[in-house]
């Protein structure tokens, strides 16, 4: 069986590198039907996808469902009753971690959402079912044990903040549980968006694998791809980082601001991300996909952060913005890219150009055309620049002056990876 093991700054998988390229489908277990489930795993599958990111219990802000099932029965006042498993929905769940596995695809579980845990924003913003600790070892313990055969990754908590001990106790267990029932399995803890630190306990605890951020949604923050990105490469701790969810590609901007996320900024966040210390690999996210949305049902856009109305799943899989980072996926493969390390060597005066080195190769992000100046001689180094929406590429020349060096503008009015080569 396939397994993975964590290799300093990234991933093996079997013995070789492995680039974590995740899609986003946390309400696949309560929302998609096994047709349209196989469907969608064979083209995210054909597309260079890895990774399948999946809320294990309902999503609170998922789309209506065409079927009601429920993983627990339900107490009179409409709450689950978490002693009761209801053995039908675990079943159909595992029978779509199979038909991933069978496409090479690893489901990445989250176990406890925020909304399921007490005095956390979600639950203060509304009370869903609130999980008792007291259930959280026998519940991890029944999920590893039914789905540890297709060697998932667990993602222990699902967008929370760790607002008392009583909240990281329930990830504490849930870690323990995962490492003592399947110590091979991979451990995260997907985190608020923006958080930049986890609690000392959490940070510290031996079971936890990588780091999980997110730059979210708020169309005010998104140059948290990269500082959150450098915040965590500097932990004391070193370990792979992800950013597990970034903007979502033609998601509505949270806080009901008027907008939506094209194609160019899910891209750029994910380039952001990956030269500024997220290298192991990078999350996306199509509005429809995540909340498995048809045209017609309703969407839960009052709760968490209120985003305008998502687009039919059919159509929301056919965005392009998934290509793109299929394509980075491959760039980093074909170039043997798995141990990047960010290099603060941009002259410029921004921050949104991002560049990162391994050995002899540099890659920069240019997200707008200009001359590029870098702290250092390389002269000697091939410029190669790679428009990504088109994929059309030219050589640039350098000049140097004082130590500074300075990369010609191209030709190309889009988005560019530079790839400096000795």
């Amino acid at each position: 069986m396939s397994h993975f093991v964590v290799n300093k700054r990234g991933f093996l998988k079997d013995e070789k590198p492995f680039f974590f390229l995740a899609d986003t489908v946390w309400s696949a277990f309560t929302n998609a039907t096994l047709d349209d489930w196989e469907y969608y795993v064979r083209y995210r599958a054909t597309q260079g996808f890895n990774v399948l990111q999946i809320n294990v219990l309902p999503q609170w802000d998922a789309s209506e469902s065409s079927f009601q099932i429920a993983p627990f029965a339900k107490k009179n006042d409409g709450t689950f009753d978490f002693g009761n498993v209801n053995e039908e929905y675990f079943n159909r769940a595992e029978k779509m971690v199979e038909i991933a596995a069978e496409h090479g695809l690893t489901c990445a579980l989250v176990l406890l959402w925020v909304n399921y845990l007490p005095r956390t924003w979600a639950t203060n913003l509304k009370k869903t079912h609130e999980f008792p600790i007291d259930y959280v070892e026998s519940y991890t313990s029944m999920v590893v044990e039914r789905f540890s055969k297709y060697n998932p990754i667990y993602l222990v908590s699902g967008d929370t903040d760790f607002p008392d001990e009583e909240v990281i106790s329930y990830y504490t267990k849930a870690l323990r549980v995962v490492k003592e029932k399947d110590p091979k399995a991979l451990t995260t803890l997907h985190v608020q968006g923006r958080l930049a630190e986890i609690p000392k306990k959490l940070e510290e605890n031996p079971d936890l694998d990588f780091y999980m951020y997110q730059s979210g949604h708020n169309s005010q923050f998104q140059k948290t791809a990269y500082t959150l990105a450098q915040e965590f490469y500097h932990n004391k701790l070193p370990r792979p980082i992800i950013n597990g969810e970034p903007c979502y590609e033609q998601m509505g901007y949270s806080r009901r601001v008027y907008g939506r996320y094209t194609r160019f900024d899910v891209r750029k966040v994910a380039w952001q991300s990956i030269l500024s210390g997220a290298s192991a690999g990078i999350t996306y996210g199509a509005h429809g996909i995540w909340s498995w949305h048809r045209s017609g049902s309703m969407f839960g856009s009052l709760l968490g952060e209120a985003f305008d109305a998502p687009y039919d799943w059919r159509v929301a899989l056919k965005f392009e913005g998934a290509w793109d980072y299929a394509f980075l996926k491959k760039f980093i493969e074909e170039n043997q890219l798995f141990h990047l390390e960010p290099q603060p060597i941009v002259l410029n005066n921004t921050e949104e150009i991002r560049a990162a080195r391994q050995e002899d190769t540099l890659v920069l992000y240019v997200p707008y055309n200009t001359v590029v100046r870098l702290d250092g001689d390389y002269s000697e180094y091939t410029v190669t620049a790679i428009e990504l929406e088109t994929k059309k590429n030219v050589n640039l020349k350098c000049e140097i002056e004082e130590g500074i060096t300075s990369i010609s503008m191209h030709d190309f009015v889009g988005d560019c990876i530079y790839l400096l080569k000795m």
